[in-house]
């Protein structure tokens, strides 16, 4: 069964800004090439980072919304931990899009010494 997912990926471009399309499409193609279904590619473009706790300050933040066994989230993870030009990498399993969120509708019920 596959759930949605999303992947938040920080990459590390330091020094070569006018490669990140190029790191980008590769980073989709190994989400492909593990099996997910890729429904979304945002790029969020470079941002400092709150506070520097490395040889970094900055990162190139990309999110990818994908499809996916639960298993795969594992295999992903210590692929890209290997990957040089990824600097952080975070995930999230997301509702999937016929799912609809419960709302809850005032009761029409007044409490008890509420005028």
């Amino acid at each position: 069964m596959k759930n949605r997912y999303e992947a938040l990926i920080v990459l590390n471009t330091q020094g070569r800004e006018e490669t990140v399309k190029e790191i980008v499409d590769r980073l989709e193609s190994e989400f492909q090439k593990e099996g997910a279904e890729i429904e979304q590619v945002q790029k969020m473009d470079k941002r400092p980072f709150s506070y520097v706790a490395g040889p970094l300050d900055s990162g190139f933040y990309v999110n990818f919304v994908f499809h996916a066994d639960p298993q795969l989230i594992t295999k992903l993870r210590s692929k890209f931990k290997l990957d040089p030009e990824v600097y952080r990498q975070h995930y999230q399993r997301l509702r999937a899009k016929s799912e609809k969120k419960e709302s809850r509708k005032p009761s029409g019920k007044k409490l008890a010494g509420a005028k």
